[in-house]
């Protein structure tokens, strides 16, 4: 084109020569030339079109915490310190829109910075400017007798770091609230933080002046702090202690005193506690003061759950700054039965505080399950202001990895895992998490790369958006309450124990439990709300005798609900045990043989040994169910497994028709060993068969399949979490392996993945999928033809038309379609063999479910599903 033509005059041509085939609107618009054209009584009256309504919150958290050490501060002038919030905040802006506040989280040092804090502006930091191990133990490590690595040889991670002192923090405080508020029109509070370990930075007053506070043997002897210490006499004057330290002053008194100056005169706006500081008298580890690895005992359970809450309430007294905290790397039942960690109390305690987030220990050793069963475990009960965080592992600060780029190798499993999960209050409403945490936005030399967040961001925001609304496949009634009375009451902590572990092998082999409800909102959920849990498997431990647990269970199957329960029949009552069909004989224990008719994953040509290791110690006692002989089975009922040890038998799972629903039961047995590793060591699958798998192996015994086609026994099963959300799943998965084949149905049909392709063979979709996956499912495909279907998003390309899912490889299907929430069912189309948005001719449908469920049967070939 000439460049005397202007798009104006050429479009004008262009429309002239064709005549009246392109109206002058469409080249135009509604104004302007189309007047001169047409004549203003002529212009066309032209509708104005209304966008569809967002279905999503535009507000996704309270607040976004920017976790972030010292590093980046490489010079202490103003520009520097402004260039470095700038920097901080423009890089998380994306994710900070969608919260109410952010915070900054700032990883000083190890928390000595807050012992040693005398009040003085000029007195220097020892802060974390290593990489590696601060305070590197006396003793080679037995992995490291050369003493090469990080964890025995620390280095600076620059040259001459900068000498930061109290005034320069104070400086970096201030900077981060006033460039933030700049930058997000948001309020911006900066925390503190406190660690008992040796790794961050040095510290004189823990190893040197103190070492009375320092007797746990976590990462080496005499290197872990107690949050239950008590302090010897001190002359050195302290910001809260002018005059020294008195002898036997609490660490809780000392420290709450300590924050209270510190963060007065720094601006600090809240203290973070870490790893396990403030939960337990031990940490990191499955052994405690109640458990050596052999045996239970409780003797000392109330004299520890005393210290720790001595510790909190000592604290409290002297320092109202709120309380945000790490927890433990385990799951609550773990903590009581090993540690005696009264985490009830210290909810209830009226410590102002943030309940602990999912822990970061899944991006180190891959154990998702532990991650998530702790996670449920202790969100299932909340303090008083009902905020729990999301954290995510970005970078490491100071151990030279950032696990976005290398642990995670940029696959987001560790995101929308956590962020499939449910927790269900007592009105029967699902509790959103009140922070996403960034641990931490700089790696370990300071740098601030811009390609995490840019990466990062994207799958934050979709998994909050598809956040769960209801529950999901399965909700796991978690016994909170009754588990902290098993270990301070009744003796029972190997029942906490086990219960904990035996969850965490099964959603470590793809069992699909995202939703939890403690024993008590399960309750006055079942008794206000009933209709919330209808569509959920509820999967609990056997309940006491004559508990009110045993009589809403029994209902609520008796009502149709599937109800899955595992464990010991040792507190069970005659009630549960004539519906389970079974009694109680002598127990058996050790190696049994097991028997079983469930339909079983595939492992290529390796034999799936038959024998399991009962070790009743940590498996809450022995095998003890028989069947009973006069229980009167009806066609559906089944004996699902059995265990045999020489001319002893007993019932290992059952499946049971009551009344309009079903009960099922698998015993389970704790399939690992307990040794001086941090984590039990699971059996080896070649050799014993581990019992966590005839969990999700019931499963179709209750209308769901989640079913793994596998090379071989040592390949990692996939974990699959199907949440709720807008009336739809979004499913979300990490497949250790990407070569195993994913089974998938559940009780309307086969759930078609938004956006992949699928096998469907007996009416079960198979699918192959990557490293880590979030999949919508708006479809469930009720088809007994084998045969290749997929399921795309098409554009809407027509007013009123939100979306459009386009399916191929129907064969006389029923199609149920899930309509998003807020949608008009009665609006639904489906368009067979008809892919043009013009198609008026629709196939029928029946709406079902009050409009959560539009229903299309006999349909083959194409077909386009617009709403």
């Amino acid at each position: 084109m000439s460049s005397r033509w202007s798009r104006r005059s050429w479009l004008k041509a262009s429309m002239a020569g064709m005549g009246a085939a392109w109206p002058a609107a469409l080249l135009f618009g509604a104004t302007g030339p189309q007047s001169a054209l047409l004549g203003a009584e002529a212009r066309p009256e032209i509708p104005v079109a209304q966008p569809s309504p967002s279905l999503v919150p535009d507000r996704l958290c309270r607040r976004v915490v920017l976790e972030m050490s010292l590093k980046p501060y490489r010079k202490l002038d103003g520009a520097t310190l402004r260039a470095v919030a700038a920097k901080a905040f423009e890089q998380w802006l994306p994710l900070i829109r969608r919260a109410e506040s952010t915070a900054v989280l700032l990883w000083i040092a190890d928390g000595s910075e807050i012992l040693e804090y005398r009040g003085r502006n000029d007195d220097e930091i020892e802060w974390a400017r290593y990489l590696g191990m601060a305070h590197p133990a006396d003793e080679p490590l037995h992995w490291d007798p050369a003493g090469q690595s990080l964890h025995s040889k620390p280095q600076l991670y620059m040259a001459d770091p900068p000498r930061i002192t109290y005034g320069d923090l104070a400086r970096i405080v201030a900077s981060l609230k006033e460039v933030g508020r700049q930058m997000t029109g948001k309020p911006v509070f900066v925390g503190a933080t406190f660690d008992p370990g040796p790794e961050f930075a040095r510290s004189p007053f823990k190893y040197e002046r103190h070492k009375e506070i320092a007797q746990g043997d976590t990462a080496g002897k005499g290197r872990w702090v107690s949050c239950a210490a008590v302090l010897h006499a001190d002359d050195r004057p302290y910001a809260g202690f002018p005059n020294g330290i008195a002898e036997g002053t609490s660490l809780g008194t000392f420290l709450g005193k300590q924050t209270t100056h510190f963060a007065r005169d720094l601006g600090f706006d809240y203290l973070w506690l870490s790893n396990g500081f403030g939960f337990s008298l031990t940490a990191w580890s499955t052994k405690g003061i109640l458990f050596d690895g052999q045996r239970f005992d409780t003797a000392k359970a109330e004299s520890a759950r005393q210290a720790i809450l001595g510790f909190c309430r000592d604290f409290r007294r002297h320092c109202d700054l709120p309380l945000e905290t790490r927890g433990t790397n385990l799951a609550t039942g773990t903590d009581l039965a090993t540690a005696a960690t009264p985490l009830a109390d210290i909810y209830s305690g009226d410590f102002n505080m943030v309940a602990p987030p999912n822990s970061p220990w899944g991006a180190l050793d891959s154990d998702f399950g532990l991650e998530i069963v702790g996670y449920l475990s202790r969100i299932v009960e909340l303090p008083p202001n009902g905020r729990f965080p999301f954290r995510f592992y970005t970078h490491d600060p100071w151990w030279l990895n950032s696990p976005w780029f290398d642990r995670y190798g940029r696959s987001p499993h560790d995101i929308y895992l956590p962020l499939a999960v449910a927790r269900i209050d007592a009105q029967g409403e699902i509790s959103r998490p009140s922070h996403v945490a960034l641990l931490t936005i700089d790696d370990s030399f300071g740098h601030l790369p811009d390609q995490c967040p840019i990466e990062v961001i994207p799958h934050i925001v979709r998994g909050l958006e598809n956040y769960s609304d209801a529950p999901g496949l399965m909700t796991w009634i978690y016994p909170f309450a009754e588990n902290h009375r098993r270990v301070f009451e009744q003796s029972r902590p190997a029942e906490a124990f086990f219960g904990d572990w035996f969850l965490r092998g099964a959603l470590n082999d793809g069992l699909p439990l995202n939703s939890v409800v403690s024993t008590e909102n399960f309750l006055k959920v079942r008794r206000a709300r009933p209709e919330v849990l209808a569509e959920t498997i509820l999967l609990a431990p056997v309940p006491d005798a004559d508990s009110a647990l045993e009589t809403e269970l029994t209902a609520a199957a008796t009502e149709g609900a599937r109800v899955l329960l595992y464990g010991p029949l040792t507190h069970a009552g005659p009630k549960m045990l004539a519906a389970l069909g079974l009694k109680r004989a002598e127990p058996i224990e050790g190696a049994l043989t097991l028997e079983h008719g469930l339909p079983a994953d595939r492992f290529g040509s390796d034999a799936v040994p038959d024998r399991i290791e009962h070790n009743a110690v940590v498996s809450a006692g022995g095998v003890e169910a028989v069947v009973d002989p006069d229980y009167r089975a009806s066609a559906a009922d089944e004996v699902c497994a059995l265990v045999r040890q020489g001319d002893q038998t007993r019932a290992y799972a059952v499946c049971r028709t009551l009344g309009r629903g079903r009960l099922a039961w698998v015993r389970g047995s704790f399939s690992a060993a307990v040794t001086n590793a941090r984590l039990p060591v699971p059996h080896d699958p070649r050799k014993l068969f581990l019992s966590e798998r005839l969990l999700r192996w019931m499963l179709p015994r209750l209308g769901v399949t989640v079913s793994f086609d596998k090379p071989g026994l040592t390949t990692r099963s996939p974990m699959v979490l199907a949440a709720r959300c807008r009336n739809g799943y979004y499913i979300s998965g990490y497949c250790p392996s990407t070569v195993v084949e994913i089974g998938l149905r559940w009780p309307l049909g086969a759930p078609v993945l938004v956006g992949h392709d699928g096998l469907l063979r007996g009416g079960t979709a198979y699918y192959r999928l990557p490293r880590a996956w979030h999949h919508e499912v708006r479809v469930l495909l009720d088809q007994q033809a084998d045969g290749e279907i997929s399921c795309i998003e098409r554009y809407s390309g027509q007013v009123g038309v939100r979306r459009r899912l386009h399916l191929r490889g129907l064969r006389e299907a029923t199609v149920h379609f899930l309509p998003e929430a807020g949608a008009d069912a009665a609006k639904v189309t489906f368009a067979v063999n008809n892919v043009a948005i013009t198609n008026t001719k629709f196939h029928p449908v029946t709406i079902e479910d009050e409009g959560r469920r539009v229903v299309g049967r006999g349909i083959t070939g194409e077909l386009v599903i617009s709403w």
